[in-house]
């Protein structure tokens, strides 16, 4: 990895469907040069996947919350499967401190948020404890 290469990622970061072309006239290479490195960068996993950006509000989706979960000791295999089971996680962490693990889910509105934690995460055997955080506002990269 060198400073091209992060340019590189920075230009696919904001939009990944920007074209070979593109990225090398904007970083000064040649189009054979920028699809060598963008190819070098997927070969060896850098770059794992392109994604899209959803404006999960359009969706219906437009309460997010962190649910911190406390989990029963070597549970943290089984609980990671059941919680990607869950139609509204979009993100499922282990973690360190008071609690062992973060989800991120995106509800409808309260009442679906608090049967998804209530009703669905807590009756989980492998769930000790919950604590909710609400979002307000959501940025992904420095914008």
């Amino acid at each position: 990895m060198d400073a091209v290469d992060r340019e590189i990622l920075d230009i696919l970061r904001v939009d990944s469907r920007t074209s070979i072309r593109d990225v090398a006239s904007r970083i000064g290479l040649s189009r054979a040069t920028a699809y060598a490195r963008v190819k070098r960068l997927i070969d060896t996993k850098v770059i794992r996947g392109f994604t899209i950006d959803v404006d999960h509000a359009a969706l219906g989706l437009g309460l997010p919350a962190y649910v911190h979960v406390r989990i029963k000791q070597n549970s943290w295999k089984s609980f990671r499967k059941k919680a990607w089971e869950l139609d509204e996680a979009a993100h499922v962490a282990l973690v360190a401190g008071d609690f062992d693990c973060v989800i991120l889910v995106r509800a409808r509105d309260a009442e679906h948020l608090r049967e998804l934690v209530l009703e669905r995460i807590q009756a989980l055997p492998e769930v000790v404890a919950t604590q909710t955080v609400l979002v307000f506002e959501e940025h992904v990269g420095p914008s």
